[in-house]
């Protein structure tokens, strides 16, 4: 099996270094308005984890690092890790561009372990993050490992009910399981952020509900503070989203959440 996910791993790789060039210059990532000092964090995760100042912070599936390095900017001593070499390429960049100190590791996640040292105050990930891993529970163990005592875990994420259905339908198909060992293959023209760019991504990932989630990082000997679900997005990326007064989005139907966020610590 692990012989299959290194395929997977490498054809997920392929997709995402490709889906960077698209996504640096796209306005869903507003790089001119990054480097500006606009932040790319929302208001859920900047409240929810609060204050990060002076404290280490690893973020884990980084993309291109703008997350990473807006917790540089509130003070936090960063690092940011991803698979794309592309993504920790053009991450480096931008955080030379901006005088920031943070750190940027190309690693697969599993391979966090052997390519970064150390523990940190702060393990982070966010949005789009989970159904890119095949094993949860290794997952679980690898953030308790990076974690200082009495440290802190964070995850805020698409809600597994959002992946259960099939977006290249209109309308979007209820087709896959809440929660899954098989791989699931999607292959499609463009990207979240630009649905007609000239490329094909090809993307194995896996489905994992709540349940999964929660227990892979109580059996890794975390905490949960919280499990928090919520019914509106701050991006607008599935069909027929509407706009709220507040800048989020739902959806018309308004029939499940969007969003979960989760908070887990580890004792003293």
């Amino acid at each position: 099996m692990e012989n299959k996910n290194q395929k997977y791993f490498e054809i997920n790789k392929d997709t995402w270094n490709k889906k960077v060039s698209v996504h640096i210059k796209s306005d869903f990532y507003d790089v001119d308005g990054f480097k500006k000092g606009k932040t790319s964090l929302n208001a859920v995760e900047l409240e929810e984890l609060g204050n990060v100042k002076g404290k280490t912070l690893l973020h884990l599936q980084c993309h291109f690092g703008q997350d990473t390095l807006s917790w540089s900017r509130l003070g936090a001593k960063c690092t940011g890790i991803d698979i794309s070499n592309e993504g920790i390429k053009n991450a480096k960049l931008l955080n030379d561009a901006l005088g920031l100190d943070a750190i940027f590791i190309e690693s697969n996640l599993y391979d966090v372990p052997k390519n970064v040292k150390g523990k940190f105050d702060i393990v982070f990930a966010s949005y789009g993050v989970i159904g890119w891993l095949p094993n949860l529970q290794t997952w679980g163990e690898i953030i308790a490992e990076k974690l200082n005592n009495g440290g802190v875990f964070y995850l805020i994420e698409f809600h597994p009910i959002v992946w259960m259905f099939d977006y290249l339908q209109t309308p979007p198909k209820l087709i896959y399981p809440y929660q899954n060992s098989e791989v699931i293959y999607e292959e499609y023209k463009g990207t979240y952020t630009n649905k007609d760019a000239d490329i094909i991504s090809k993307e194995y990932g896996w489905n994992h509900g709540l349940g999964e989630v929660v227990s892979a990082l109580a059996a890794a000997g975390l905490h949960i503070e919280f499990l928090r679900e919520f019914e509106k997005s701050p991006y607008n990326i599935l069909p027929e989203m509407e706009e709220t007064a507040d800048g989020m989005f739902v959806q018309k139907e308004n029939l499940f959440p969007l969003l979960y966020s989760i908070k887990a610590t580890k004792a003293l």
